[in-house]
């Protein structure tokens, strides 16, 4: 029997819609078989004998009624006589089921418009289950796009088959995003939606900085370093707390990169914003201290239990240790996990908090110190008129609260 339809161009097409929409052709061969017989349900008042059979192969369909042979016909929605069935099969006898082809070329206006009508929704329903289906597993990641445009004070991000918000909230301070920008965000959350999935995404968030770190070093991709915390002032600075796994890679120099090439890289990626890289320690007073550069510290006692530590600075150092509108400190506390107090020397004294210390104790930290200031010379130490104040709701808290400043 021939069959209705011509598969090579369905075939054609379907191929075309596989590749544009991202839908599989198995899903697409259901809808069309869907809608074929939605069309036939139309067209013949739900006939429990309308079937359809479609070659996925070839793309060819064939519709047809089933009807029993009968010597005299009294529906002939179900029933054929039996010269009429003979001609279609020289084999039929009464009482035999035979296929009545149908045309489906034939069918009504209002029949072919539903069938149109539920192929494009069937369409539309599987684009966007295939949009959250790929986007879904890109939460938490970072991916690349294009800015589109500015809607308020928001800015949709097309990410290629799909665009994405990218809230005011979630914008680095001061960043001035222009159509055609391509930038790398960070996926927040995918929301499955009646028109098309709702991506949002961040510049702000602290994970950007280490999906950056994962893309331009090799040693932090394959685990060889760890980024063990990250503090954030988006916009404004970062400090990054690196750990290698392997003695013989200096963790620091190999996030730093030839010349800064590879911070570099990431700060370009971020406009301008700082990046300081300080090396993790397993004990708190030596992370903290380490945390508080560029400042020379003299003197950490850290409370593991209260989460809480002392500083003490030269008398020069203090204003370093805090910085500017308190963030080197703030950064420090959330990079650590500890509330930071930090004094100079002489307010401690004055405190009865400290008498001194032996300069031969902190031989090797002016050294590691030196080292630093050949790595920072690259950065200047100005700061924006404005601080960063709103962290990010879910990233800034994860390394510990602000620090407490007493001056």
């Amino acid at each position: 029997m021939k069959m209705n339809g011509n598969g090579e161009e369905l075939s054609m097409a379907l191929a075309a819609l596989e590749k544009e929409k991202n839908i599989s052709r198995d899903l697409l061969l259901d809808a069309i078989e869907n809608c074929l017989i939605n069309a036939c349900n139309n067209q013949f008042k739900h006939a429990e004998n309308v079937k359809v059979d479609l070659d996925r192969e070839t793309c060819n369909y064939e519709i047809y009624l089933e009807k029993t042979v009968v010597k005299d016909v009294m529906d002939d929605q179900y029933e054929i006589g039996v010269g009429d069935a003979l001609a279609l099969d020289a084999n039929a006898k009464e009482g035999d089921i035979v296929k009545v082809q149908l045309d489906s070329k034939s069918f009504g206006r209002i029949a072919s418009s539903a069938a149109k009508n539920l192929f494009t929704q069937k369409i539309r329903e599987e684009e966007r289950r295939a949009i959250y289906e790929q986007y879904i597993d890109k939460v938490h990641e970072v991916v690349t796009g294009v800015v589109q445009r500015q809607a308020g004070r928001d800015y949709i991000i097309n990410l290629g088959k799909t665009d994405a918000t990218l809230r005011e909230k979630e914008t680095m301070r001061k960043e001035r995003l222009r159509p055609s920008d391509r930038i790398k965000v960070y996926v927040l959350d995918v929301r499955e939606n009646t028109k098309s999935p709702k991506i949002y995404v961040s510049r702000t968030h602290p994970e950007l900085v280490r999906k950056l770190f994962e893309f331009e070093v090799a040693e932090v991709k394959d685990k060889t370093v760890e980024i063990k915390s990250i503090a954030r002032d988006a916009g404004e600075r970062s400090k990054v707390a690196v750990y290698s796994t392997d003695e013989n890679v200096d963790p620091v120099g190999a996030c730093v990169g030839v010349n800064g090439d590879r911070v570099n890289s990431i700060v370009r990626e971020l406009n301008g914003e700082k990046i300081d890289i300080i090396n993790w320690d397993e004990s708190p007073a030596r992370f903290i201290e380490n945390a508080l550069r560029p400042a020379k510290v003299i003197y950490v006692v850290a409370d593991e239990d209260e989460r809480m530590a002392k500083v003490v600075v030269e008398d020069d150092q203090l204003s370093l240790a805090i910085g500017k509108e308190g963030q080197n400190a703030r950064l420090a506390a959330r990079l650590t996990g500890f509330k930071i107090d930090i004094k100079s020397e002489t307010q401690a004294k004055e405190l009865g908090e400290f008498i001194g210390y032996d300069e031969s104790d902190y031989e090797d930290y002016n050294d590691d110190y030196e080292d630093y200031e050949d790595y920072d010379e690259e950065y200047d130490d100005s700061y924006s008129e404005e601080v960063y104040e709103d962290s990010y709701e879910e990233g800034s808290d994860q390394n510990g609260e602000d620090a407490s400043l007493d001056e």
